[in-house]
């Protein structure tokens, strides 16, 4: 358990985890919510939404301590 704990205070495992976790968030979205035409310039593309799902997520790994 203490080894755990330890990987997550390693703050570049923070920040590997949350933006994989926000990538994940990504393409889910892109997958479930997305559109199909080129109507919506977000969602239409899985790079797109995935790129920017690992950017929120590396925005929120800096926040807290």
């Amino acid at each position: 358990m203490d080894k755990i704990k330890k990987w997550f205070k390693n703050k570049w495992f923070r920040r590997a985890s949350f933006v994989m976790a926000g990538a994940l968030v990504g393409f889910a979205y892109y997958y479930f919510i997305g559109c199909s035409g080129n109507t919506c310039p977000l969602t239409s593309n899985p790079y797109t939404t995935v790129g920017y799902g690992s950017f929120l997520g590396l925005v929120l790994s800096g926040t807290g301590k």
